[in-house]
């Protein structure tokens, strides 16, 4: 028998399926709305609806926005001449808060997993292609798991093919990371990827 009235267990659980929150940090979030007055739950109801009525996918790089084309895709001072290649919209985010790439996007909407049945037709490659044009540079973007680096290295051979410089990511030892902390593979590739001063 369970202490916590179903509208609050409810809540836990909506919580809880969000990515990487648990279900005590569920059950935080849903007693903070709880004791929260009613017009921030109101604010917060509106917010999540507001996500599914008003944000729109762009039809040049298939990030998320507002108005169709996205402002990044509109705005004539980005380089049309550099185009990064990323997983999901969500890694545009993480560009965009360095505010140091001033080029544009193309979303993958994931990345290639035989296992999973995820192909080459199952991901935006051939919206990709068709926007790559001479002289352009791709930096490819994806995470450097299994998956986004088959993914990495199967659009590279295409670009290849058509004549596309492109290029990865530089990976290695974060700023502020400690050597005795940094796994194999990443010191490796730090190893392989060093600069020289």
């Amino acid at each position: 028998m369970s202490f916590v009235p179903p509208p609050v267990e409810k809540l836990i659980e909506a919580f809880a399926r969000f990515p990487g929150i648990g279900k005590k940090t569920a059950q935080r979030m849903a007693f903070y709305v709880l004791k929260s007055d009613n017009q921030y739950a109101v604010q917060l109801a509106e917010a999540v609806m507001d996500v599914k009525s008003k944000i729109l996918t762009c039809s040049m790089c298939g990030g998320i926005t507002v108005e169709d084309p996205c402002s990044i895709c509109s705005d004539s001072k980005r380089q049309d001449d550099l185009l990064c290649i990323v997983e999901e919209s969500s890694d545009i985010y993480a560009f965009e808060k360095t505010n140091s790439f001033r080029g544009k996007y193309h979303v993958l909407g994931g990345v290639l997993s035989p296992l999973d049945g995820i192909g080459p037709d199952d991901l935006t490659i051939d919206n990709l292609m068709s926007r790559v044009t001479n002289g352009m540079e791709v930096i490819l973007a994806t995470n450097p798991s299994v998956e986004g680096e088959a993914t990495a290295l199967y659009i590279g051979k295409l670009l290849k093919e058509m004549g596309i410089k492109s290029s990865r990511l530089a990976r290695g030892i974060p700023v502020g990371g400690a050597l005795e902390y940094i796994d194999e593979a990443t010191l490796i590739r730090a190893i392989e990827g060093r600069v020289s001063l």
